[in-house]
């Protein structure tokens, strides 16, 4: 290995009696790109806190640039040239891009107030490092996500960098968005950066990592190249579980149609769309962003309106006008986004899990029945194995792969006909989407007719029972999952062979 950056030796660290590391080691050498990896709860943010100085470990020890500590503060860990860049990214939505990239650095010189020529230098230099062209009077709230990231890495590099951390850098990126940023992941190797990849998708550690660190329960299970681990190793060593490769297939001929959809069209959005879906069937639609996947699906379930076109449920003609007619009609929708759009994260998981059934749940004079609020709320937290110690607790302290289970148990107690799914898996660890899956297919072999959408073309594979390619706002193909490949699916969604 190349001169070591970081070294970790017997990391422990307890809360409350509860001990988050056990005993972890980690080493990363100079311009390595390392992954570490491990499910919800395995340790790693505890760990990513201990070596930016969060945290103070209960014993073990730190050496950064061969420099030994039993404990480090945040300061101290930023001036060794430790930076950590968060799934949130830490960037304040409110202010400018130039003062986002330069109040780290005012702050650090003891500044009482920002001298704003000086602040727009400061900027340039640093959106400059990395080739990022963007308005640096733009306020952040106003940009992608992958944009926000960038901002986040160029504020980074102002800090003469050695070692970034990345915790989830890919969460809730596109595909194209990942391509870019790993390509710039690999042009920071190339100036002796290292960097601490956090994840938990199996594919992109093998994109990007050389060498690997998995966690489990704050333990150390496994280490080493990645060229020597394959997919189902990795699997095994993150969750503790042998998965085997499954696809759905559903039992019998597909019955009369439960939803049929003629020539929807919405104006800048897609165009001439036709399908049926049957009972018993998972409908995969997936696509590049913007290709009119996802206004397709909010348009079923009565957030957008068509231009054009007719829908049917159970073969009379549907006026899908809201969200009210749509759950009235016997759908349900899963937005990609559960944190904003699927959850009231501050709410407890009870109340979050019957939402979609307070009606029923109801007396005459429009008070809940606690009883049947908890008997509702018990039945789903079993059936789908939702983790939990108290429903009463906000759906906040659950891990996302818990939270997705909430969003779907919701749906579920309302005697669903249709549940469409956006994004059924993202930014849910291994053992979670495996269990999401295998939900989908007991659902779908029980008659509930099912939609996902989804760019994550092994889970379509995986899930489907019919694929539909959309690009550009119609459908360019329908395919069997049995009889196709991801090259297939790549091509036919880009358009390049």
């Amino acid at each position: 290995m190349a001169s070591t950056v970081l070294k970790l030796e017997g990391i422990e660290k307890s809360f409350g009696g509860v001990r988050a590391l056990k005993g972890v080691d980690l080493e990363i050498g100079a311009g390595e790109i390392h992954c570490l990896a491990g499910e919800n709860g395995s340790g790693k943010s505890t760990l990513i806190k201990v070596i930016s100085g969060v945290h103070e470990p209960d014993a073990g020890w730190i050496e950064i640039g061969g420099r030994r500590f039993t404990q480090l503060s945040p300061i101290e860990a930023i001036s060794l040239g430790v930076q950590v860049i968060y799934q949130d990214f830490s960037v304040f939505p409110n202010l400018t891009v130039m003062e986002n990239l330069a109040l780290n650095m005012e702050l650090m010189d003891k500044r009482a107030f920002m001298n704003y020529r000086r602040a727009r230098s400061i900027a340039s230099r640093a959106v400059a490092q990395i080739g990022f062209d963007v308005d640096l009077d733009e306020r952040v709230e106003n940009l992608s996500v992958a944009d926000r990231q960038l901002i986040a890495i160029s504020r980074a590099l102002l800090q003469n960098s050695k070692l970034i951390i990345m915790d989830e850098p890919t969460s809730a990126l596109t595909k194209k968005e990942v391509k870019s940023l790993f390509s710039l992941i690999k042009e920071l190797q190339s100036r002796g950066i290292s960097i601490l990849f956090v994840s938990h998708k199996l594919d992109e550690v093998f994109e990007i990592s050389e060498r690997y660190t998995i966690l489990r329960s704050g333990e150390n299970v496994a280490k080493g190249s990645t060229t020597e681990l394959d997919h189902r190793a990795f699997a095994f060593h993150m969750t503790g579980r042998e998965f085997s490769a499954e696809s759905y297939r559903p039992a019998g001929p597909r019955g009369e149609p439960i939803l049929s959809v003629r020539g929807v069209s919405l104006r800048g959005c897609y165009s001439g769309i036709s399908f049926d879906l049957a009972p018993g069937e998972i409908l995969g639609i997936t696509g590049l962003l913007g290709s009119g996947r996802t206004e397709l699906v909010e348009t079923l379930f009565g957030i957008t309106q068509p231009d054009s076109g007719t829908i049917e449920v159970r073969g009379l003609p549907a006026k899908i006008r809201s969200v009210k007619d749509a759950i009235r009609k016997g759908l349900g929708y899963v937005p990609s986004d559960r944190l904003t759009e699927g959850l009231f994260l501050p709410q407890a998981i009870d109340r979050n899990a019957v939402i979609a059934v307070l009606d029923r749940l109801s007396n005459g004079f429009g008070f809940l029945r606690r009883k049947a609020v908890a008997e509702t709320t018990l039945r789903w937290i079993r059936e789908l194995s939702i983790a939990t110690k108290d429903p009463s607790l906000p759906v906040r302290t659950l891990s996302g792969g818990n939270q997705q289970k909430v969003v779907l148990a919701r749906w579920l107690a309302n005697d669903l006909s249709v549940l469409i799914l956006n994004g059924p898996t993202m930014g849910v660890d291994i053992g979670s989407k495996y269990d999401i899956h295998a939900l989908m297919r007991k659902l779908a072999s029980e008659g509930l007719a099912i939609i996902i959408v989804s760019d994550d073309l092994p889970e379509v594979l995986a899930c489907a029972s019919r694929i539909i390619v959309m690009r550009e706002g119609a459908f360019v193909r329908e395919l069997d999952p049995a009889s196709t490949t991801e090259s297939v699916l790549g091509e036919l969604s880009t358009g390049v062979a």
